[in-house]
């Protein structure tokens, strides 16, 4: 692709959306912790849960199996929140005092009787495109702009222990500019961080300003590219609110709903995206399971050498339980075809060691488990900042692809 420069964006945890993603995949892991160690139990689990936040209000809707009632819901959703940081009583929104709709129900019957099946034989439980992506460009196989806004937002979570003024809400978006196909410098920074109406004893609002914008960039910012080898760009180019203000945050400035943020969840834009949002669904939902295993697929064939970066789409029929396609696309820098074949090789051999039924990618990447409030911020995919990696982040495939 030559010379270019290419921007990704992140969100903190007390952006709206993402609440509403946590809130929606809390709910998930409530399910699958309720159902305790019984496989049978958690096989049966089924969660397709949207959530809507505003103002003082939290709205769950949607469908679940087994269904719970409207106070374990409202439980679930208070502890997000207070986890957040949106805990101050006397605000608009705030952990103790919103008001609380649940619109949740069963099943459809028509639905659960192509999904529920035996085994290998449960079907996918919707139509759908999924894409899996990888790129030598990061550590975590990610592409560097998504990686450093995931980082800024990270690193503003964890400067909001020692810059007391910081609140929840926070957006970071990051430029890098390319050379022969390379990443070479951070050309332009945005960060808008949420703070008090007084900020370190400064009220006045240029002078607050200037105050939050030296913070910003000397605390998160700067440590933030210098870890990854990178100078801060020009003054100009470093945008930290730039309206001036961002006191009213939240859901009280902004609507949240689960599912808008499909791109910072994925690559950035690097990559193409099949439409469906992950968070709130069981595994059974290929729309989230299907993509975990496509970028599994992705990364091992990077981290095999066998490509600089990898496309992998997979897409299923409702009901059915092995996927209609299979495409690998290396951008030129590998035979995209004998690399599609070899995969297929591997599933066809009496699943060896994976199939791509529904049922092969939960067992593959063991995803009936309470792990996914964990992946609706920061990313589903790259590093971890919780620890334990995901499943879908090994690379104990290269090998048998090599």
């Amino acid at each position: 692709m030559g010379d270019f420069v290419f921007t990704s964006e992140s969100v903190s945890p007390g952006h709206p959306d993402k609440l509403a993603d946590q809130i929606s995949d809390a709910v998930v892991d409530a399910a699958f912790a309720g159902a305790g160690d019984d496989d049978g139990k958690r096989a049966g689990v089924r969660v397709a849960c949207e959530t809507l936040i505003k103002d003082g209000k939290i709205v769950v809707a949607g469908e679940m199996r087994p269904l719970m009632n409207g106070a374990e819901l409202q439980k679930i959703a208070a502890g997000v929140v207070r986890r957040v940081g949106y805990d101050r009583s006397g605000e608009v929104f705030n952990a103790d005092s919103f008001e609380f709709f649940n619109w949740m129900g069963e099943q459809s019957g028509e639905i659960a009787q192509g999904v529920d099946g035996e085994g290998e034989s449960a079907g996918a439980g919707d139509q759908g495109l999924m894409f899996g992506y990888a790129c030598d460009e990061t550590p975590s196989l990610m592409p560097l702009p998504l990686d450093l806004a995931h980082r800024l937002m990270r690193r503003h979570g964890e400067m909001r222990a020692e810059l007391a003024w910081l609140r929840p809400d926070a957006k970071s978006q990051v430029t890098v500019r390319y050379e022969n196909d390379r990443p070479v410098a951070a050309e332009a920074v945005v960060l808008s961080a949420q703070h008090d109406a007084e900020v370190a004893g400064v009220s006045e609002a240029g002078k607050r300003h200037a105050v939050v914008r030296e913070a910003v960039t000397e605390r998160i910012i700067a440590p933030v590219l210098a870890e990854a080898g990178l100078s801060l760009p020009a003054a100009e180019k470093i945008h930290v609110n730039p309206t001036g203000a961002f006191v009213q945050g939240g859901p009280e400035a902004d609507c949240g709903l689960t599912g808008r943020k499909i791109v910072v969840d994925t690559y950035g834009g690097a990559a193409p995206h099949g439409g469906g949002a992950f968070s709130g669904k069981d595994p059974t939902k290929v729309d989230r399971s299907a993509a975990y295993v496509a970028r599994y697929l992705a990364k091992n064939i990077v981290a095999a050498g066998l490509a600089r970066k990898c496309l992998v789409q997979i897409a299923y029929a409702i009901g059915e339980a092995q996927p209609v396609s299979l495409y690998v696309e290396t951008y030129g820098g590998g035979d995209g075809a004998a690399i599609e074949k070899r995969v297929r090789g591997l599933c066809a051999d009496g699943g060896r060691r994976f199939d791509l039924t529904p049922a092969g990618v939960i067992r593959l990447l063991d995803l009936r488990r309470a792990i996914y409030e964990k992946t609706a911020v920061y990313g589903h995919f790259g590093s971890n900042p919780h620890g334990e990696g995901f499943p879908w982040e090994r690379t104990d495939l290269a090998g048998d692809l090599r």
